[in-house]
């Protein structure tokens, strides 16, 4: 195989491989939460260990202070 021709397969592995991460992560957000877990309520105790600054239950933690 020439140059050209792995050129061509590493460029379409990519895009398969782009293709694969987008579908998925629609498909994750489109994803229902379970039922009981729609109204949890932030664990104080939990969160006072986490330091995770990117979590959405700290930033509300923060908010509510």
């Amino acid at each position: 195989m020439n140059q050209t021709g792995y050129l061509i397969l590493s460029i379409s592995i990519l895009v398969i491989l782009l293709a694969v991460f987008i579908v998925s992560f629609i498909l994750y957000k489109r994803t229902p939460l379970p039922k009981g877990c729609e109204k949890l309520k932030i664990s104080e105790e939990n969160c006072s260990a986490c330091q995770n600054k990117g979590c959405e239950f700290y930033q509300k933690k923060d908010e509510e202070e």
